[in-house]
Parts: C-alpha cells; structure tokens; sequence
C-alpha cells in the first residue's frame, strides 16, 4: 500500500483554485471520494501536458491576466519548439498585471509588502502605497535615461526597495537584472560588462547577524572605469562610511527617488518582451543571461501561485529569499498578480536567536512559508525546543526548493513546523525557466520527499540515454514541448542556448536533472546528471548516495563526489557534516560506509567518508560538488566562484578528515 504522508480534506479539495479550474474544464470534482479527485487530478495534468496551448489560454483567462491588446494566437513553433512564439499579437506589461489593477479597486488599501530587516525594523506598504512607489522609482530611472530594452541591475539587501526597484524598472519596458548581495565585485562587474547596465541600484551596506557590513564600497569597485552604467542609485540602509563617496555619478535614493511625482505611465508591449534577466551560477564556466518576458513571467509565476499553492485573498506569502535567487522575482510577481500580501526579510532565519523564523511568522500571520532543505537541516540542528514553542496558526501551506530532500529532515519539516497537518508543495524547476518543471497540486495525496506531480501545461518526461522514456528508473528530466517561461535563449548567445538546453535530444528540452517517475505517478528528484558518477560500468547520481548518508541520525548534510580510480574509473569520496552532537570517530566513519553499502550495494561504497565543518553552496542552497572535488584533488584553478554562498567553505574541504 502506498504510504503517504499527507491527504487534502474535503474542505481543502472543494475550495482550491485548481478544482475551479478543472470544473471549468469539464473535469468533475467531488472532494467526497478522494481517490477519484486524485485520479482525475492526474489525468487533468496529463492533459495539459498534450496540450499546452490549450492549458495555458484557459489558465490565463482564469486568472484574469490584464492585457492591453489581447493575444491573437497562444502559440506559433513555426521556428521550432526552441524559439516557440507566445501569446502572439499581445500588449501586456509585468507592472499592469501586478501594480496598476490593483490601485482603484477594492485591494487598493490592502497590505501588499511587509518588509522586515535583521535589527527588527517593520515597514508595511499597501497597494496604493506601493504603486506610488514604483511610480517614483520609474520617474527616477526616466531621469536617468532608461527606456524600454534598457538593463537595470540591482545589488541590494532583501528590503522593500528592491520590489519597487524590479517593478519600476519593468514599468518602462527596461529589463531587471538581480545580483546577489554577496557577490565580490569582480562577479558584479562580470554580469554589469557583459549586460551593459545603465543603472544600478545598490545600498550602501547590509546587516549580517547583527554587524553592519558595506556594499556600496563593492560597487565603487565593480563599476569603477565602466562606460555603460550611467548612474548609481543608493539606498540608506546603515547609514555610514558612504557620502564622501558620492559624486555625479552616484546619487542617495532619497534625493533622486523620493522627489518624484507619484503618477507614471506604464509602457505596454509585447508579450515576449524581455522584462528580466537572471543570470546562471557560472560554477563552470563564464556566468550566461538567461532572458525572461513580461508574458511568460506573469503566466509561469501565476500559475504556481494560484494552482500549486494555492493562494487565495487574504494571504500572506513568504518565501525565504534573496532577490539574487530566482525566488525572489517569482515571489514577487506571483504574489502581487492575484493581490495578496508579500513578506520579505533581510536578514538569517536564525538570528539572534534559532527561532527568529518561527517568531517572524506568527508575528506577520504568515500563511506560507517556503525555504531550502539545507535551511531546514541548520534550523534542525539547534534542537525542536526552538521550533515547538510556536503553534504558528496562521500557516496552511509549506514550500520547498533548491535541492533533493532527505526523508528525516522533510519529516521534520511536516511534523515540527507543519504540524503533521500542512502540505509541503515541494517544487523544481530553475533559473532558465523561471518556474517549475515539477509542483504538487495541493488536491493530491504527497508522499515523502516527492514531487508529486509535473507542472500544469509542462510536458515533462524522464528519459534513458537513448531517448526513451522510462518509468520507476533513474534518467535525464526533459520537457517535450515548449512553455511560455523558458528562456528566451541566453544574452548574446544564442549557440551556447541551443547547445546547453536543445542538442542532446533532437526539439527537446534537456534540463541537466537526474529524475524519476514512480509506478504510482510520484516524481523524485536525484541531483544534476552531469555530477553523475560511472561506477564500473554503472551510474548512479550522487543524491542518492547523500540521501543513504542523511538518514542516518548523526549526518546533518552530506556530498559525494567521483574521484579517478583504475579499476573502476570512478571511486566515490564522502563528505559530511554532522549534527552538533555527534564527533568524528573512525567508528562512525565505518558505520557511514556501511550505510551507503546497505541503501546501495557493495558496488558503490565510498572510498571514503569525511569530517567537514561545512559543504560550499549556491544562494540557492545547492551543494557545489564541482568545487568539493576540484578543492579534494588539489586543482589550483577551481573557477569561478561568484556563485558560492559561503566560500570559506572550501577551506573547510581543505581540512576534512
């Protein structure tokens, strides 16, 4: 029998948007029988998986997308499926669907952002309020020189301005490029040179665990002797060390934004417009644009919003981000396009002390929250007292991304935080799409760790080497039509896009993830396929080596990587991290191998398991394998390492043992 960890109530089945939709769509619905719902749940993602086009003009209508000339055709792949042309004929703009509708109606004195910063600080706009906002950043940036096709960077903390900042910049028709506060200047010089930004946003400087440090001195840097970038927009955050810098280039936020006039025009164009650009993590190489349009945000954005998480008026959303990962502009948009409240927070969900988290949402009555199973695994770590003195009500549904979950931590995640009553719509997708390729619909029963379900409208299959689909086997997720978020090639490259997303399979989308369809439906993620591993003769993904690693009560995080061997051509080398109290002994070394022989087979037991303090990640919370391996056989050029989150982690490889 199968065994799932959460089942959708009657209540919950008759009142979601995606039973809405379904009705609409001659599917019947009765929350009543629910294995019936969840067949005929599973036969409704089928279908918008044979017919993309259809699913995404009805989707659209459902969600009530503003348009200022509707489209004349959903889709045209008269180019192929590679440079797939939607919502032909259409005029709509990011700012119209998210900002200007609002203002006038009934959500106009609704809260839209609650902004929270580390030392405590809580500022709420409404809708109103915040279209006054995004009117006088647009004003501002017109002052500048921006038009449409114009790029804007924006450097910055996770505070209220970056939202007016990206919406102000679509506003124009100008495009939004979000770059990782973290980032050391050659990394934002790097994505300034290769955009050529007009305009960069920035702050003088941040809060990290109750320090101040300086981000406009980064940004001295990174565009010092820059032709393109015309102006440099400061945010006061900390508010020193930064005016004697200050000159005909730059100019305070508060002297060029807030003198604005509130009233700005929004810039209708078409639907394949470029409204953001987000660029990959460049651990292997120069970082590449991936391009995104007003269109295919807004419908990706919505649609996961609305059907996967379900939001409904009066919500309030958080996803625990930064506006330098995908999250960020995808709760953004999201949120405000079906009217509901968003939440951001500048600073680390565990300081000052481990329930600051737990404690942000009762105070803010959060009713979603979304983080990373590595976040979740450091939340852990400091014991559930921390978690179990909030009941936390106003929660109904819990989101994940960034990585494959391990079964103890996401149990914990349900138990402690979910309470064992919420459901974990547990997504994955990536920057080039700026969506999900794979998203529970919260009207289905969720197994443990899964993934449930394709995404609506996206015609994902899992297949073998040979190009064939397969099903209870490990193979390369790819998607079979296009969709309307897929990147729009990558900047200035459009070789390198037919290369990375369209040449392994002939019109299909290869994504680079190893993937798995169950005999049941249920869809399971195992890590990137080109960190595979050859093991005499055999691959296996290292995720499943580091899930058998997780689940052993000692291992907080885990890594496996391949290192040369003679024999076999790939020996498997482990590093974990522990929980805090568990020490390194040659006792629990042998016991960790054996766990991974146990869960594997002898074929794959590691050559060896190692003690680290710490594992090198994306912003995303992505284990960086390539880095831990070049950092463990002693390779001088490691690459670039703009993407790293926490780069003194590779000195932490350096003294594993």
């Amino acid at each position: 029998m199968t065994e799932y960890v959460w089942k959708p109530d009657a209540e919950t089945i008759e009142n979601a948007n995606i039973t809405r939709l379904m009705r609409r769509l001659q599917f019947e619905i009765d929350p009543g029988k629910p294995d019936e719902v969840h067949r005929h749940a599973r036969d409704f993602v089928k279908r918008t998986q044979d017919d993309p086009a259809g699913f995404w003009d009805a989707a659209l209508r459902d969600m009530e997308f503003a348009w200022y000339t509707e489209y004349e055709t959903t889709l045209d792949t008269t180019e192929g499926n590679a440079w797939a042309d939607w919502f032909k004929g259409g005029e709509t703009n990011i700012a119209l669907n998210c900002v200007d509708r609002h203002i006038g109606s009934e959500r106009a004195s609704q809260v839209a952002l609650i902004a929270e910063t580390e030392d405590g600080g809580v500022r709420e706009f409404t809708f109103t309020q915040l279209g006054e906002q995004v009117n006088k950043a647009a004003n501002a940036l017109k002052e500048c020189g921006v038009e449409r096709g114009d790029t804007v960077a924006c450097y910055m903390p996770m505070v209220a301005e970056v939202v007016f900042a990206m919406l102000a910049t679509q506003k124009l028709g100008a495009i939004f490029i979000p770059v990782f506060s973290g980032y050391a200047p050659p990394a934002l010089r790097e994505r300034l040179e290769d955009a050529e930004v007009k305009v960069l946003f920035t702050a003088d400087g941040s809060m990290r665990r109750g320090k101040g440090f300086g981000l406009k001195d980064q940004a001295d840097q990174a565009v010092d002797g820059l032709g393109c970038v015309k102006k440099v927009i400061v945010y006061k955050r900390i508010g020193e060390g930064v005016e004697c810098n200050m000159g005909r280039r730059d100019v305070w936020w508060h002297d060029i934004v807030d003198q604005q006039s509130a009233e700005c025009e929004t810039v209708p164009v078409p639907s394949l417009t470029p409204a953001l650009m987000l660029y990959t993590s460049g651990t292997t190489g120069k970082p590449k644009g991936t391009i995104h349009t007003h269109a295919g945000c807004l419908a990706q954005m919505g649609k996961e919003l609305l059907y996967n998480f379900d939001v409904q008026d009066g919500d309030r959303f958080w996803w625990f981000s930064d506006i330098g990962w995908m999250m960020g502009p995808w709760e953004i948009i999201g949120c405000f396009m079906h009217g509901i409240t968003l939440v951001v927070f500048e600073g680390a969900p565990n300081y000052p002390e481990p329930d600051r988290l737990w404690r942000s949402v009762e105070k803010h009555g959060a009713t979603h929250l979304g983080i990373s199973p590595t976040a979740v695994r450091m939340l852990m770590r400091a014991g559930d007292e921390w978690v179990d003195k909030y009941e936390m009500p106003s929660l109904r549904v819990l989101g994940s991304t960034g990585e494959p979950w391990d079964p103890e931590s996401y149990m914990w995640f349900h138990n402690k935080v979910g309470k064992g009553k919420l459901p974990i719509i547990n997504i994955s997708g990536g920057t080039d799409i700026v969506g999900c390729f794979l998203a529970p619909l919260p009207i289905m029963p969720l197994k443990a760790c899964t993934l449930q379900s394709p995404g609506l409208g996206m015609a994902i299959d899992v297949f073998n080497e040979d190009g064939h689909g397969v099903v209870d086997e490990v193979g390369y997720l790819v998607c079979k039509k296009p969709a309307p978020s897929m990147t729009r090639g990558l900047w200035k490259n459009k070789k390198k896009y037919l290369e990375t997303y369209w040449s392994k399979f002939p019109n299909i989308w290869n994504h680079g993830d190893w993937a798995k369809v169950d005999k049941d439906g249920d869809w399971f993620l195992f890590g990137r396929a080109d960190d595979t591993m050859k093991i005499a003769g055999r691959r296996v993904g290292p995720g499943e080596i580091e899930s058998a690693l997780i689940d052993h009560d000692a291992v907080s995080e885990a890594a496996a990587i391949g290192v040369p061997d003679d024999l076999k051509g790939t020996e498997v080398v482990c590093f974990v991290v522990l929980h805090p109290n568990h020490k390194p002994s040659e006792d629990l070394r042998a016991e960790l191998v054996q766990t991974v022989v146990n869960a594997l087979g002898k074929v794959d037991r590691p050559k060896a398991v190692l003690f680290a303090e710490d594992l090198p990640k994306t912003r995303s919370a992505k284990i960086l394998r390539r880095l831990i391996q070049k950092k463990y056989l002693g390779e001088e050029d490691i690459g670039d390492l703009s993407s790293v989150a926490n780069p003194e982690a590779l000195e932490a490889i350096a003294r594993a043992t």
